[in-house]
This record gives C-alpha cells, sequence and structure tokens, in this order.
C-alpha cells in the first residue's frame, strides 16, 4: 500500500544538512583532538566521583583544604597501590620459571588423537619444515655459502651506552602516562575547586532562554554520572577483593596482584573482567599439579560475575545507566575507535551524560531515543505502527501482553482511542490515503471483535446487570471512528454485565434521532473522536434534546484533554448532562444514572 509522497522544503533540507556537517566536525574534533580532550574527560570524570566527598570534608577543612585533603588521598592511594603491584608483579616474574615442569608435564598429558585432524595438520606442518630451506632434509644454500667463506678478522668496538639504552627502553615509555598523570591530577585540582563557576559558565554557555531545563539538565547529569561512578567503584572493589581472597585460598600466587587487576580491568565493560580472569586462570594451570586450581580458578570467577551482575549491581545501582545494552556496546567501539583505551573506560560515563542531554535538550532529542533504555514507541504507537503492516496481523498480541498488566478500560483509554485518534489526524493532514485510513480502522475493528469473541474481562467483578427495560444506547456524531468508539464502549459495558446498543455511522442526525426513539432509550451516549468537533456534537445534541426532554444524555469526547476552549460547557448548555473523556468514565457514570435494579450486588444476591 504506498504511502503519499510529501514533499520536503528547503528549510528541511538546510538543517538536515547542517545537522550531518555539525556531527562530523565534532566526530573530527574529538578525534583529532584527543591530546588534549582525553585528560579533560578523565579529570571531569574524576571531579564526578570525587565532587560528593569534597562537599561532605568542606564543613570541616575550607574549601581548599578539603579539594587538597581529597586529591592527597587518592594521589597516597594510586602511588601506594603501585608500589604494592610493582612489588608483586616483581615477585611473580622471579617466581615464574620455578614452573616450568608443570607446564612440561601438562602439555604432555595433553596428547592428540592419532587419526584425528588436529594431528594430520600437526604431521603435514612438520614435512613442510623439512622442506624449508636450513631444514632437516637439507643444508641451507645460505649457511653453505658463509662456511666457504674464508675467516674474517674480529674487530672489537664499543657497545651501546647501557644508560642511554636503559632511559630509551623503560623511562621513555613512562614519560607519556605520567605527564599526562599530573595533567590530569592538576586539571582535578583546578576542577574540584571552581566546580561551581564551571557549572554557572556552562548554563550559561549552553542554556541561553533555556536555563532552567539546562541547570535541571546539568543536575541530572551530575547525579547519574557520580551515581554510577561511587557505585561502579564499590563494585568492583568488592569483586575484586573476593577475587584476591579465592585466589589466595586455591594457591594462586599474586593473589593480590590479581585482586587489583581484576578491580581495574573490571571498569572496561563487557571484555575487561576476562581479560582479569585470563593471567590467574593461565597462571593457575602453570603452579599445580593437576588440573584442580584450574577448575577452581574458573569456578571462582564464574560464580563472583553472576553475583556481581545479578545481585550487586541491581542492589546498590537501584536502577540501569539509562542506556540500554546495544547502545553501550556500540558506544564501546565508538569511543574506543575514536580515544583507545581510555575511550573504552570513558564509554559508559560519557554516554550516559549524552543520554541526559537529549531529555532536556530538544534539539539533541534523537540521542536520547536512539540510546536511552525507555521504550522506544508507547503502546499506543506501537498498535498504530502494527495495524499498518500489511499481512502482519500480529497487533492482537500487543493486546494479550498489555491486558496481562492493564485493565480492559485502559487498553481502550490509552492505546485504542489515540490509535483512532492518530489514524484520523494523519487522514486530516494528507498523511494518510483513504484506502489506508480504511485498512487501519478494519484492523481496529478486527481487535474488537476478536476481544468480544473471546470475552476478555468478563472474570472480573460485574458493575451492571443487563435489564431489557432499562435501554442505553449509543451514536456516532460523524465518522467511523466514532462508531469504533462506541464498539469499546459497549465491550467495556458488556465486561461489567451491561449491554449498550451502538447505531452504525451510516446513517444522518435525522436517522439516529428516529433510531434512539425506536429503540426507547432511557441513556444516550453520543460517541465523538478527534477529529470530530465539539461543534458536530453540539448539533446532535439538541436535536436529541429536542426530540426527548427526559432522556439522559452523555457525550463522550474521547481522548480530548481539558475543556481548554469552553467546549464541555458548551456542550451541557446545548443539553448534555455530562461529558466524558474516556471508556471507563463512561462506563462509571452510566453505573451511577442506571436504576437499582442494574446494580451489580442484587445480581450476586
Amino acid at each position: 500500500m504506498p504511502s503519499p509522497i510529501k514533499k520536503t522544503s528547503s528549510a528541511d533540507s538546510l538543517s538536515t544538512i547542517s545537522n550531518v556537517l555539525l556531527s562530523a566536525f565534532i566526530i573530527s574534533a574529538l578525534y583529532f583532538g584527543r591530546e588534549l580532550l582525553v585528560p579533560l574527560a578523565l579529570a571531569a570524570m574524576l571531579t564526578f566521583m570525587l565532587a560528593p566527598l569534597v562537599t561532605r570534608c568542606q564543613h570541616w577543612l575550607g574549601k581548599v583544604g578539603a579539594v587538597l585533603f581529597v586529591v592527597s588521598i587518592l594521589f597516597g592511594v594510586t602511588v601506594g597501590t603501585g608500589w604494592v603491584l610493582t612489588r608483586q608483579a616483581m615477585d611473580m616474574a622471579v617466581t615464574l620459571p620455578n614452573y616450568k615442569e608443570n607446564i612440561r608435564t601438562k602439555l604432555r598429558a595433553v596428547r592428540l588423537p592419532d587419526n584425528g585432524p588436529l594431528s594430520r595438520v600437526s604431521k603435514t606442518l612438520d614435512e613442510l619444515k623439512k622442506d624449508l630451506p636450513g631444514g632437516a632434509a637439507g643444508e641451507s644454500p645460505l649457511a653453505a655459502g658463509v662456511s666457504n667463506r674464508p675467516p674474517q678478522p674480529v674487530e672489537i668496538v664499543n657497545g651501546p651506552d647501557k644508560r642511554l639504552e636503559f632511559v630509551q627502553s623503560v623511562i621513555a615509555p613512562l614519560l607519556g602516562p605520567l605527564g599526562t598523570g599530573a595533567l590530569v591530577l592538576l586539571l582535578l585540582v583546578f576542577m574540584l575547586l571552581e566546580r561551581d563557576d564551571l557549572r554557572n559558565r556552562m548554563i550559561r554557555l549552553i542554556g541561553q532562554g533555556r536555563i532552567g531545563a539546562t541547570s535541571r539538565a546539568m543536575d541530572d547529569a551530575g547525579s547519574r554520572v557520580s551515581k554510577y561512578l561511587q557505585m561502579q567503584l564499590i563494585v568492583n572493589a568488592t569483586y575484586g577483593i573476593a577475587v584476591a581472597i579465592g585466589l589466595y585460598f586455591i594457591g594462586v600466587p599474586n593473589a593480590l596482584l590479581w585482586g587489583a587487576l581484576a578491580t581495574v580491568l573490571r571498569f572496561v565493560p563487557y571484555v575487561g573482567p576476562w581479560i582479569a580472569a585470563a593471567f590467574p586462570i593461565l597462571l593457575s594451570l602453570a603452579v599445580s599439579d593437576g588440573w584442580m586450581a584450574l577448575v577452581l580458578t574458573v569456578s571462582l570467577y564464574i560464580v563472583i560475575e553472576l553475583i556481581s551482575n545479578n545481585v550487586m549491581e541491581p542492589w546498590l545501582y537501584g536502577s540501569s545507566t539509562g542506556v540500554t545494552p546495544i547502545a553501550l556496546i556500540v558506544a564501546a567501539l565508538v569511543w574506543t575507535w575514536l580515544w583507545g583505551a581510555v575511550g573504552l573506560v570513558l564509554a559508559t560515563p560519557l554516554t550516559v551524560c549524552m543520554v541526559v542531554m537529549g531529555r532536556h535538550i530538544p534539539r539533541l532529542a534523537f540521542l536520547s531515543i536512539v540510546l536511552s533504555d525507555e521504550e522506544s514507541l508507547t503502546p499506543a504507537e506501537d498498535c498504530y505502527h502494527r495495524l499498518h503492516r500489511v499481512g502482519e496481523h500480529d497487533e492482537m498480541e500487543l493486546v494479550d501482553t498489555y491486558l496481562k498488566s492493564n485493565p480492559l478500560g485502559d487498553l481502550f483509554d490509552s492505546v485504542l482511542i489515540p490509535v483512532v485518534i492518530a489514524a484520523g489526524s494523519d487522514h486530516r493532514s494528507g498523511l494518510l490515503e483513504t484506502d489506508q485510513l480504511e485498512f487501519v480502522e478494519s484492523g481496529m475493528q478486527g481487535i474488537i471483535e476478536d476481544l468480544e469473541l473471546r470475552q476478555v474481562g468478563l472474570s472480573g467483578d460485574p458493575l451492571l446487570a443487563h435489564d431489557e427495560d432499562f435501554v442505553i444506547v449509543c451514536v456516532p456524531a460523524k465518522a467511523y471512528r466514532d462508531e469504533l468508539a462506541g464498539s469499546m464502549l459497549a465491550l467495556q459495558l458488556k465486561s461489567q454485565g451491561g449491554e449498550i446498543r451502538n447505531a452504525s455511522a451510516r446513517m444522518v442526525t435525522g436517522e439516529l434521532v428516529v433510531w434512539v426513539g425506536d429503540q426507547n432509550a432511557d441513556i444516550v451516549c453520543i460517541s465523538a473522536v478527534a477529529p470530530t468537533s465539539a461543534n458536530q456534537v453540539r448539533y446532535l445534541c439538541i436535536k436529541l434534546r429536542t426530540a426527548f426532554p427526559d432522556l439522559k444524555i452523555i457525550v463522550g469526547m474521547w481522548g480530548a484533554v481539558g475543556d481548554s476552549n469552553g467546549d464541555f460547557r458548551m456542550l451541557r448548555e446545548s443539553g448534555a448532562n455530562e461529558v466524558v473523556t474516556s471508556i471507563s468514565g463512561a462506563a462509571g457514570w452510566m453505573k451511577d444514572h442506571a436504576p437499582l435494579s442494574m446494580v451489580a450486588e442484587e445480581i450476586v444476591v
């Protein structure tokens, strides 16, 4: 079913081009400016993490004293941990050669089947080695040529300066990370000292004309990121302590080193914990005579990871970061491509900030849609989308899922009525052709008929009992969408033990008035769904009130929000006894105005 073609205006095209160019500029700036931006991002992350602690200490030590105290503790803990881990690494390097015999024993124990595919591959490689120059099949021509040369005199030359070689191989690679660390520490001190001023400047820069929204966005981002980092630090530290204790009792050497490594690498999402687990797993294979240490080590990591993911994180985080798992994976890949390993560590906090910005800044709303874990479509939007798909017919799956946790009235008021309104509005604005509108309305009728056949909701307590002497009818104000809403009201009343007769939208106003008289109606409900207007309802209401002065008239302006234009007051002045906006509200009003013989308690008795 082809959709109507909607021309794109020049302004929209220019806006799209400008957004693409802006995105390309931002990505380029992040990539080529990473040497400057990475220290800033690390300092900002540490500022978020330490700001609550600085605020608490500020009451006793003052602003400057609190910042220096907290940063000194961070520096001391970092240096102390680094010294301990360095000693652990040196000890491991000294003791590791003692385990060569255990490794040889394990390798001899792992024998490949004689006729297996891996065994045949190994034999093929051995045969190819013999055919290579210098192999077992013969002497290398190069070696032969060298052997025929006359002996050459030996010349003694001075070797390279050992001190210079030490500087080039050991000290030079450390200068870059040490310089970056010093810069991050300096930025951290100034960010903590000037955090209020920086916040105000950001609000002034970003929130011109939207100071309130920008303030809320920054507060939301700050609280989310700060809470996430603090809780992640607690979870990771607990994880590392458990790993260290478990490895110590298993007998894996340098358990403290592997526990600290697990704590640090767990900041790297997804792959970090298993990179940290690889080293002690291999070491457990080397230090033990049997296989029990290996099994226990692998089991230790699996159990601790399951407990951490399913118990610790939900308990401490309270709620998720607000980002979908697939968005976290993609963000990790993107930030790793942009900033390397540091980007992988910062991927989650940076993505959380982007989601929060998208929630509060309209121009960045696409970030929240793409990255956040909120429902991408409301139940009404999802139902509308499913009704458009030709040949699928899976809207009842959505309806059944919704009814498992919501009553039937909520299904009508929150899902189906908004779908009818959206279809009528799209048709009026030219976004839906007439045949497409009929297709959607036909799907809606199918949902209602399916619900009626399966008698959804009839297991609940009835509110009304059918009395043939008391007649309730529903008349559509204008269009077939109004008749659909009347069918929903009829199904709602039927689920509560009552009954209503629904008129056809094909009848004109005069025919509807005659039909109401023929039914000897006691209550009439005029059904109207936007874009049916209140003026169209008013004309029918006046006709009914003139023809039947004693008739109880209720007007259902389904899905309407408030009485901003005075439409409800106008309808009451035209003869309506009540104006309601929901199916549930109409059913409740009819229960209150039904005769006592229709009340459910009489049925129960």
